[in-house]
């Protein structure tokens, strides 16, 4: 949650009253925190506590099962122009491969063309029509399209075309 909102260790720490190296602990599992924690943390992110407690269904062996509509509700970049993101998997560990979400966009959300991150990210068109942006190109999308590109350069929707919008966005990090 803390990298998705592009904040630092630092950041969410400072926030939350705790050390970056505490946070660091709780991030990569070696450290089970406190109610209270908990909930310093949820401020720090602008989430209700609740969902830092949710359960993304997790097992030993490492498999993930989302129910339907139980995907945790992020905040992104987008979030702030209309969009809503659900996360559909998370990842333990210190380092992440892959990020799949729910994206949500209505009659309420902006375009949003200032999207850069590393990676590549795949989307597909779920319900709606809008046309994408990647650098200087456009492209339209309907339900079953699907468009992969850099996630370096930058990215968005350039118009609503039907609302309300969803589709699956799977952004895949490098190994560097």
């Amino acid at each position: 949650m803390r990298e998705s909102q592009d904040l630092t260790l630092t950041d969410v720490a400072n926030s939350a009253g705790i050390s970056a190296g505490m946070l660091s602990r709780l991030e990569t599992g070696h450290v089970t925190p406190s109610l209270e924690t908990l909930v310093a943390l949820a401020g720090a992110l602008g989430v209700r506590p609740a969902l830092l407690l949710q359960q993304l269904g997790g097992d030993e062996e490492g498999a993930q099962r989302v129910p339907a509509g139980q995907g945790l509700e992020v905040v992104r970049r987008g979030t702030r122009r209309g969009h809503t993101y659900h996360l559909l998997a998370a990842q333990r560990g210190p380092r992440k491969s892959f990020e799949p979400f729910l994206v949500t966009l209505t009659d309420k959300s902006e375009v949003f063309p200032g999207f850069q991150h590393p990676g590549t990210e795949f989307i597909y068109i779920l319900a709606g029509s809008l046309t994408y942006r990647h650098g200087s190109h456009s492209y339209p999308l309907a339900p079953g399209d699907s468009l992969s590109f850099r996630g370096d350069v930058p990215h968005g929707p350039e118009t609503l075309d039907k609302v309300p919008i969803r589709m699956l966005s799977i952004i895949i990090y490098d190994d560097e």
